[in-house]
This record gives structure tokens, C-alpha cells and sequence, in this order.
């Protein structure tokens, strides 16, 4: 049965009401993290963990800040210069396509949460994750819906994830001319789908996803 969750009581910014909480109970160490790219055609899936630091200074610091759907690619990359000098400890993560065939979207996606908690050289006591688990990690962990626009961490975590992956894919276009990379960043837009079926998958299509295979096949 899927979890429900009332709009309306979505702050009108990201807080830290969840971090509170865990701070106010005794934990110091806590990760946000979310990723970028699960729906995209092409290129890795990125996930990133920011874990703020309990200061007084930190919703200020922070304060106008949103999820990455919510802003444009120049406040994202603003803010995510931000979040850098502002965090305890932040770090990105990635799984490539080829791991997204192999194990599937799910869990590439935690495969690259992973990697990126463990690129914060903390130990982490809890996680704050935007609807999503990771089993394989034994931390407790908090799954929010909407969570981006909930808690500041997951909110922060969501932009360094976004601007990682754009910025990856923003490179992979000139090794893959023709598919516009630079503009839609793997997702399927128009463009995309017509520069596929006009010049086949490349190297870093994601042989699993329905567009591309469907395009392999009529090869």
C-alpha cells in the first residue's frame, strides 16, 4: 500500500525540523541524501550525502534554499558552492549505466547513496533520505515523502547530486556528439528521442530502459 502524504503540510522552504530532533535526542551525525538522473536514458545515476552541522548559523546560512527541481541551473550551482563551504561533510556518488542495466534503476540508485555516505569520511548515525531505503546499510534511516522539500539536508544533498550529474553529462557530450547531452542531460526529451532514433544508442545508453531497447531491437 503506498504512503500517503497531505501537500499542505509541506514548510513553504525545506527546514530542519527532522534534524532537530535527531540532534535534541543525541545524534550529531546525520546524512541527507538524494540523487539525480534515476529517470534519464544515458549516463550514471548520482546520489550525494551532505550532513549539516548543528550551528545556529546553518538556517540562515541556508535560509531561500530549495530542492533542485525547484530553481534553475545558475541558483543550483550557487547554492551548491554553498552547501560545499557550509557542510560538516558532503559527498557524490555515482553508478554508471552499465551497473543500471546489470542490477536494475533501484539498486544502482543505492549502490551510488553508498558510495557517496562513505565519501564523507564519517561515521553517520542516521539517514534522511528522500523515499528511499538502503538495506544493505545498517544505519537508521528515516524515508521521507517529498523529502527534498521537507528537510534541508535532503534538499542540499538533491542539489550537489543534481549539479554532479549535470555536470557529468555536460563532459560526456563531447565525447558523444549528436545526442545534445549538453541541453537535456540523458533525459528523454524530443530532442533526445530524435537524435536515438536517428543515430542509434551510443556507449552510454541504458540498454534496459524501454526507448533504448526498443531501438536496439529494430536494428
Amino acid at each position: 500500500m503506498s504512503r500517503r502524504f497531505d501537500p499542505s503540510l509541506l514548510p513553504p522552504t525545506p527546514d530542519l525540523s527532522f534534524e532537530k530532533r535527531l540532534w535534541e535526542a543525541g545524534i550529531e551525525v546525520i546524512a541527507g541524501i538524494d540523487e539525480a538522473g534515476r529517470g534519464a536514458l544515458a549516463g550514471p545515476v548520482t546520489a550525494a550525502a551532505v550532513v549539516l552541522p548543528e550551528s545556529r548559523s546553518i538556517p540562515e546560512d541556508l535560509k531561500g534554499m530549495n530542492d533542485s527541481k525547484q530553481l534553475t541551473a545558475t541558483q543550483r550551482e550557487e547554492w551548491a558552492a554553498v552547501i560545499r563551504r557550509g557542510a560538516q561533510a558532503w559527498g557524490v556518488g555515482f553508478a554508471s549505466h552499465i551497473e543500471i542495466d546489470q542490477w536494475g534503476i533501484i539498486p544502482a540508485t543505492r549502490l551510488a547513496a553508498q558510495r557517496a555516505m562513505q565519501k564523507t569520511g564519517l561515521s553517520v548515525e542516521h539517514l534522511l533520505l528522500d523515499y528511499l531505503f538502503l538495506p544493505e546499510v545498517k544505519i537508521p534511516q528515516t524515508n521521507l515523502i517529498k523529502g527534498d522539500q521537507r528537510s534541508l539536508s535532503i534538499a542540499a544533498a538533491s542539489i550537489l547530486a543534481k549539479t554532479a550529474r549535470d555536470e557529468r553529462l555536460i563532459e560526456l557530450d563531447s565525447e558523444f556528439p549528436g545526442y545534445h547531452f549538453v541541453d537535456h542531460k540523458g533525459y528523454a526529451t524530443s530532442r533526445h528521442l530524435a537524435a536515438l532514433e536517428n543515430l542509434g544508442p551510443c556507449q552510454i545508453h541504458r540498454r534496459s530502459f524501454a526507448p533504448v531497447k526498443e531501438r536496439i531491437i529494430r536494428q
